[in-house]
């Protein structure tokens, strides 16, 4: 059996994780001490989305989560077939997690010279089972575009529950930037090893409420 949750990760996970009441239950009825931070681990890729006239416009993200994440999150949906689920039968779970994904910033932080800029709420949503683990697709249309000679991009939780990894194959494209735009990332240590040594105690009093940030993903794009 996995290790049991604490309450307040129990909340946060019924938050995040897609909503289920059968996912906090599982991780409820397991009887080891509660694990240290990260609970979650996602790959990420990403497409930067540009404007004819070369503003940037949006994130398009592919989030694929772990794989004893995933069985938890599907555990007690009906599919046909065993084992596999269709979009329309996780649907529901799909607009769950986007829903949630507000209170956390979208996990996904823009600043181009000194200004931070904001996203509106996600489109074109929707999750799939692939390889017993699931992926959500969701864009995340900016505020208000803009133009910018760099734009720095980062992709983390402050909180350190989740923890986000840049993918090893084509981590980010640009779609419709222009052709003197280029992009480079950075990839941050491992933190597990790091966090594990704090109790639980050390991220739900507060303390450690940005801990995340020291493990953030950065994605620059210059265009000159």
């Amino acid at each position: 059996m996995g290790p049991r949750v604490r309450g307040d990760d129990r909340s946060r996970l019924f938050r995040f994780a897609l909503g289920l009441l059968a996912l906090v239950l599982a991780f409820a009825t397991n009887s080891a001490p509660a694990s240290a931070h990260p609970h979650v681990w996602v790959t990420s890729s990403s497409e930067l989305l540009y404007a004819p006239d070369g503003a940037l416009t949006g994130v398009r993200h592919v989030w694929t989560f772990d794989r004893t994440f995933s069985a938890y999150a599907v555990e007690g949906i009906e599919s046909k077939t065993k084992g596999v689920y269709s979009r329309e039968e996780l649907a529901p779970l799909a607009q769950t997690n986007v829903e949630s994904l507000k209170e956390f910033g979208f996990f996904t932080f823009a600043k181009a010279e000194g200004k931070k800029h904001k996203f509106l709420e996600p489109v074109d949503y929707f999750l799939e089972y692939r390889d017993e683990a699931l992926v959500l697709h969701f864009t995340l249309p900016l505020k208000t575009p803009f133009k910018t000679k760099q734009l720095a991009l980062e992709i983390y939780d402050p909180t350190y529950f989740v923890d986000f990894a840049l993918a090893e194959t084509e981590p980010v494209k640009l779609v419709g930037a222009p052709a003197s735009c280029g992009t480079s990332i950075e990839r941050p240590t491992d933190g597990s090893a790091t966090a594990k040594q704090l109790s639980e105690d050390a991220f739900e009093n507060g303390d450690n409420s940005t801990y995340g940030a020291r493990f953030a993903n950065k994605i620059t794009v210059d265009c000159p």
